[in-house]
């Protein structure tokens, strides 16, 4: 099956930007939803000018003001008469090890990260239970599986909420036509980690991208991307000692 209509969160930078690219040379349609119009204005022409066929809408979203996403992917849903997959990628990088006072920066990465998460996939599985159809997909990280100091502490921490909130949703429609992926992303390069020096399997964001959507077209339920080394170094780092992880922090 291929799904056309698309909406991608957090499409006016990396990830999202990227995989809106790769998707408009696969012919697909985009909703795409951002805070930056203007980032988004410039993507779309950029799409339309790789494959003029397609139809490509944007949005300005905010995914913390919750009421906002329910309107945008209804409104979303209309221009396209259907929406066949819906990606929960937007979200935040920022914060510092707990008790440092950088409380603002922690909060604010835990409500965009996990509090608009729910929002938009509550949002998103409103359209889906309408149309009886659709493809839930969360991008969580390679951290959820595990605690991480420093930045990382938070961020971990609301990774880990998504994916166990995704495998809630994807057992709660369990043999209907709704399908659920939650994707976990290792080390990508892109913004929210452009400042990270020294960080252990990274590739381009490209490269990554291109792994996360052969996994999202895949449509299983988790999928640890780039499968190398991701899908074997996951299971390792569930048991990894502290000392260790502490290392890679």
């Amino acid at each position: 099956m291929v799904r056309k209509n698309i909406l991608i969160t957090g499409a006016s930078s990396g990830l999202g930007y990227t995989m809106a690219t790769l998707y408009a040379k696969q012919g697909r349609n985009l909703a795409l939803c951002a805070r930056r119009i203007e980032r988004l204005e410039t993507l779309k022409a950029s799409l339309l000018a790789i494959n003029p066929n397609i139809q490509v809408e944007i949005y300005s979203l905010d995914v913390n003001q919750h009421e906002d996403v329910f309107t945008v992917f209804k409104k979303a849903q209309h221009d396209f008469g259907q929406l066949d997959r819906i990606i929960v990628n937007a979200g935040m990088g920022k914060g510092a090890s707990i008790g440092t006072g950088y409380f603002q920066a922690n909060l604010q990465t835990a409500q965009t990260n996990f509090i608009a998460a729910i929002a938009q996939c509550e949002a998103a599985m409103e359209i889906f239970r309408e149309q009886n159809a659709g493809h839930l997909v969360t991008i969580s990280s390679i951290s959820a599986v595990r605690g991480f100091r420093r930045a990382l502490t938070v961020y971990a921490a609301t990774k880990s909420g998504l994916s166990t909130l995704t495998e809630g949703i994807r057992i709660d429609v369990m043999n209907t036509p709704i399908k659920v992926s939650c994707i976990h992303p290792g080390f990508i390069k892109s913004e929210i980690n452009e400042k990270v020096e020294k960080v252990p399997f990274m590739v381009d964001t490209e490269t990554g991208c291109r792994a996360i959507l052969g996994a999202i077209e895949k449509e299983k339920a988790n999928a640890f991307v780039p499968s190398y080394p991701w899908a074997i170094l996951h299971r390792v780092l569930r048991i990894a000692p502290d000392s260790w992880i502490r290392k890679m922090s």
